[in-house]
């Protein structure tokens, strides 16, 4: 990879890492505004924050989107507002431990769907990265110690699942793949809403937002903004923007340093002591990441070459940090 690719390629990595690092810190922010009974409220209440503004924002972009792209769009807010459903339930009902564990899944999830549906194999150089990566997240997960299989775990599990899902739809649906990003995301949100909206309406499914609302101090209107424009709008564009200039499996790796962020949170803020054996897969998730985005370079390359290519064509390969891949985005809680 030449200089100038190697300093796209970065440009592109930092703002994801960063996403990874507001993920990391969102188990402490969602665990101080939500109970098993608000989930629901608190989940509408979260996109409601955010969906004027990007109405506004996007309003003539918006308007031009087509009626496939708007369909497009509309099935995968389906399947994101599964995966909120999946993960802010899995987050009441367990421990923030297991939780940052189980979900870490997906970025071995993705990478092998991901081969599979374009009938390719990784590179052993991928794998052991992921495997390094993996090895990491048990034992920093180890350190805070582990409980009982729960429903919570099964909820988390999931969600890893329909993360992967939504990843791979995003980057294969052709209707998505030229819409505006900002647009998609509001139509992505909306359509979650709605299903929330819907939900809430059946009874006992808990109190209507506005009950949650009342019943806010200020440190949960915070907490709760914060999940709004850091963990849901910001994580979102940033990686609806990335994924154009690399690949589904790049991207799920470096958000797979989101446990590492969360010990760091949760050690800073919140009190916890993972212990030695918890630093060192920090290290390991770390130094995993890193490897696995060189070795996801080829990968990387195939996959922009396959999908610029026309049928019966013949296509030089191009730079893959710069090439439109498609569309990523994943839910969290």
């Amino acid at each position: 990879m030449s200089a100038t690719a190697a300093r796209r390629a970065w440009l592109t990595d930092l703002p994801v890492l960063l996403v990874a690092v507001v993920w990391g810190s969102s188990y402490l922010a969602a665990k101080g505004v939500t109970t098993t009974q608000t989930v629901l409220a608190v989940l509408v209440l979260r996109f409601a924050v955010v969906l004027p503004v990007l109405v506004v924002a996007g309003w003539r972009k918006l308007r031009a989107l087509s009626n496939a792209q708007i369909r497009g769009a509309g099935v995968l807010g389906l399947i994101l507002a599964g995966i909120f459903l999946l993960e802010t339930y899995g987050v009441v009902h367990t421990s923030a431990t297991n939780a940052g564990l189980i979900i870490s899944l997906t970025m071995i999830f993705t990478p092998i769907a991901e081969s599979r549906m374009r009938g390719t194999k990784l590179s052993r150089s991928f794998v052991t990265a992921a495997g390094l990566s993996v090895l990491g997240v048990l034992l920093l997960t180890q350190g805070a110690g582990f409980s009982e299989p729960s429903l919570g775990d099964l909820l988390m599990l999931g969600a890893a699942v329909a993360r992967t899902v939504h990843v791979l739809a995003m980057s294969r649906m052709e209707s998505v793949q030229a819409a505006d990003a900002l647009s998609m995301t509001t139509v992505q949100l909306g359509s979650a809403v709605a299903v929330f909206a819907l939900l809430l309406a059946a009874p006992g499914t808990g109190g209507t937002p506005w009950a949650a609302a009342a019943d806010f101090g200020t440190g949960d209107w915070l907490g709760l903004l914060y999940l709004s424009a850091f963990c849901t709008l910001f994580a979102f564009f940033v990686q609806m923007w990335a994924v154009r200039r690399t690949s589904p499996s790049r991207v799920s790796l470096l958000l797979g340093t989101e446990p590492v962020w969360a010990a760091v949170v949760g050690i800073a803020l919140a009190g916890d002591r993972p212990g030695w054996v918890g630093l060192v897969g920090a290290l390991l998730v770390l130094a995993g990441t890193a490897w696995g985005r060189t070795a996801a370079v080829p990968q990387q390359r195939e996959a922009a070459v396959d999908r610029a290519k026309p049928a019966g064509s013949v296509v030089e390969p191009a730079e893959p940090d710069g090439a439109d891949t498609g569309l990523e985005a994943a839910g969290r809680a």
